[in-house]
């Protein structure tokens, strides 16, 4: 595979992105960012491999790239203000942001307080296993046994998941993923269930220890970008962006340098 690098994406971006309308009439955000020249991106960093710090502290993934691309597109600088996860959304509403990109599923509750532009990945419950009969399951169906004991991180949608549509099976409460993946390798569970990207890099991270994931989701949660709700020209401005990286197959490659590429593994810390 062809090394995907910032210089290649910024190249593939400046291939008639440039022209693209809507900084003509633009509205508050929009304003804000042609004035200043400058981008300012929320994310978590703390969700690989859609968004994670690196050994020297600096933010990389999926949606940094992604980041990058739609500064390189406007012209202005990419300013990342990392925060925790669940105050990313209050920050957009104060106008401390111009947009949040963090493995953000598009549920109604959110997009009474934003606009998504999207969804520009499809994401989903999957599971981490070694198992291979488990891993061939296409639905929840042969998760839920009392003979089966699933690992979930405490207080999340993955835990709710499991009390609410596999409740013959044993459910394992741990703080972390990483605890989790520590279990399935150990043989204590049979399966931690997690967001498809979790699962993903775990297989990656873990590469000749007999770890597989699902082919396909449990479940289907589209991934957007959150930008403010009372400016329509922003948002329309980034809407014609992603439908272009999609047309041009920026989208298909990001997924494959980030979920089907171990490489940048070694970046970690």
């Amino acid at each position: 595979m062809t090394k995907f690098t910032r210089r290649t994406l910024i190249g593939f971006l400046l291939t008639g992105l440039l022209a693209l309308p809507g900084l003509a009439s633009a509205g508050e955000t929009l304003q804000r960012i042609i004035d200043f020249k400058v981008l300012r991106v929320g994310m978590s960093a703390d969700q690989p491999p859609m968004t994670v710090k690196n050994r020297q502290g600096g933010v990389m993934g999926y949606d940094v790239d992604l980041a990058q691309a739609l500064a390189a597109a406007m012209r202005v600088q990419l300013d990342i203000k990392v925060m925790p996860f669940g105050d990313l959304l209050p920050a957009l509403e104060k106008g401390e942001l111009d947009m949040v990109i963090s493995n953000m599923s598009i549920t109604p509750e959110r997009s009474e307080r934003a606009y998504f532009s999207g969804p520009y990945v499809m994401s989903g419950k999957s599971i981490l296993t070694s198992d291979t009969v488990l891993a061939g399951a296409t639905d929840s169906n042969p998760l839920n046994s009392g003979d089966v004991k699933l690992a979930a991180v405490k207080n999340s949608t993955s835990a709710t998941f499991v009390t609410e549509n596999i409740p013959e099976a044993e459910l394992v409460l741990v703080e972390s993923s990483d605890a989790g993946v520590q279990m399935v390798l150990d043989g204590e569970v049979n399966a931690l269930l997690a967001d498809m990207a979790v699962t993903k890099l775990a297989v990656l991270r873990h590469l000749g220890k007999g770890l597989v994931t699902l082919q396909a989701p449990l479940t289907l949660e589209p991934i957007g970008i959150a930008i403010s709700r009372e400016d329509a020209q922003f948002q329309n401005l980034v809407d014609n962006y992603l439908d272009s990286y999609g047309k041009m197959g920026l989208l298909n490659k990001l997924r494959d340098k980030w979920f089907e590429n171990a490489e940048w593994i070694t970046a970690l810390p």
